[in-house]
């Protein structure tokens, strides 16, 4: 490093990670301050939505994200109408007037940061990357909104599930994940993880392709595996999405078992997932 810019750049290092250290402390703080647990919350990220109206208590939760009242995506649409929505915007959610707002990692920062400018805290969650970071989110959702006792329990309910689904399971057929644009999930993603949980050997780890990307149709073929699982198509179907509709797919289904998915049960790390769990099982289980 050129004389001069050491002390500077080592500045503005620590500046960055002073701040990293502020925000942890910050949300840990906000578990429960002086005044107890926060009484009026705000989710406005789509799977901290769904875990905070599973832990909220009565009427501590006061709106969620416009996104988690769509059932495409969302495995609790219904609850979720019971609440006002927000599309996630510093000035509307101001004007909620809450003691906490809960974001994800890739909610709009810009948002995060008006509103902590604001004076409003903010936790900020990271997604569910694995089945053993959902517990992790249940209990880190818990201590934001200071019902540790309920996260607690939900967190053992989900483990016994998971557990119950996970017994006699001798063989394992291989399976296909495959979405919009060819991409498949390997093994390192969550939706590799509830297809392990399910029973299956996922062909994307043989793809050489074990944290996920895109899988050349030709691949997929050659592969030959005994279950193909692709992504539910949206209405007004995009490009992105016409190579689920192709022949070799279509052979694939009519040769294979074959199941989809929805985007509901899937993408968000939530207790839902043992639904999807079950589903993906009860395939395998027409298999053997």
């Amino acid at each position: 490093m050129p004389p001069g810019r050491s002390g500077p750049c080592r500045g503005a290092i620590w500046r960055v990670v002073a701040a990293a250290i502020a925000a942890v402390v910050a949300t840990e703080a906000l578990a429960e301050g002086p005044a107890g647990p926060p009484a009026r919350v705000v989710s406005m990220n789509l799977c901290t939505d769904q875990l905070a109206m599973l832990l909220a208590a009565p009427g501590q939760l006061v709106s969620v994200s416009s996104l988690a009242q769509d059932p495409r995506g969302s495995a609790m649409a219904t609850e979720a109408a019971a609440y006002p929505s927000n599309r996630g915007l510093a000035e509307e959610i101001y004007l909620l007037d809450p003691d906490l707002v809960i974001a994800g990692s890739f909610s709009t920062q810009a948002t995060v940061d008006m509103l902590r400018r604001l004076g409003v805290p903010v936790a900020v969650l990271d997604p569910a990357y694995s089945m053993a970071d959902i517990g992790d989110r249940i209990e880190e959702m818990g201590r934001v909104l200071g019902r540790a006792e309920a996260a607690a329990q939900l967190r053992a309910e989900f483990e016994a599930g998971l557990a119950a689904l996970r017994e006699e399971i001798a063989t394992r057929p291989r399976a296909a994940l495959y979405y919009a644009n060819g991409y498949t999930s390997g093994d390192r993603t969550l939706a590799g993880e509830i297809l392990l949980a399910a029973g299956f050997a996922n062909i994307a780890a043989e793809a050489g392709l074990p944290e996920g990307g895109v899988m050349p149709l030709e691949i997929l073929a050659m592969a030959e595996p005994d279950a193909l699982v692709t992504g539910r198509p949206y209405p007004r179907a995009s490009r992105a999405e016409e190579i689920l509709d192709h022949p070799v797919l279509h052979q694939m289904r009519e040769r294979r078992a074959a199941g989809a998915v929805s985007d509901s049960e899937w993408v968000c790390g939530t207790p839902h997932v043992l639904q999807a769990v079950g589903r993906m099982r009860a395939l395998r289980e027409r298999l053997e």
